[in-house]
């Protein structure tokens, strides 16, 4: 039901693209998750369904934008000025979580498989 795909290598400072791809996307909030070697899954970012309404961790904010394709049933990450430690698998998500639980990979019940992004010197 969800395909991810984009990420890679890429040098510090430079630009990813990630893309997930749903079946269904009416009703249905999506985020994008990470998780580092021996760390636990960590919060990236999120859109709403309703009103769109985006949400990003500390970590990534005024870097990274998420949005999405209603059209096309897409969910994009831009990924800019990329640092080492945003290296991780990264995991596209959809649920429909209440707005305190928008954060918490519990509140999403659809992944996708993950997909690589390693950042180098």
């Amino acid at each position: 039901q969800l395909v991810q795909s984009g990420g890679g290598l890429v040098q510090t400072g430079g630009s990813l693209r990630l893309s997930c791809v749903f079946s269904d996307v009416s009703g249905y909030s999506f985020a994008w998750f990470r998780q580092a070697p021996g760390l636990e899954r960590e919060f990236v970012a999120a859109v709403r369904w309703s009103g769109g309404h985006t949400y990003y961790s500390d970590s990534v904010k005024g870097r990274f934008a998420i949005s999405r394709d209603n059209i096309k049933n897409a969910v994009y990450l831009q990924m800019n000025n990329l640092k080492l430690e945003d290296t991780a698998v990264y995991y596209c998500a959809r649920g429909r979580p209440i707005l305190s639980e928008v954060r918490n990979a519990r509140a999403y019940k659809s992944w996708g498989q993950g997909t690589q992004v390693t950042v180098s010197a």
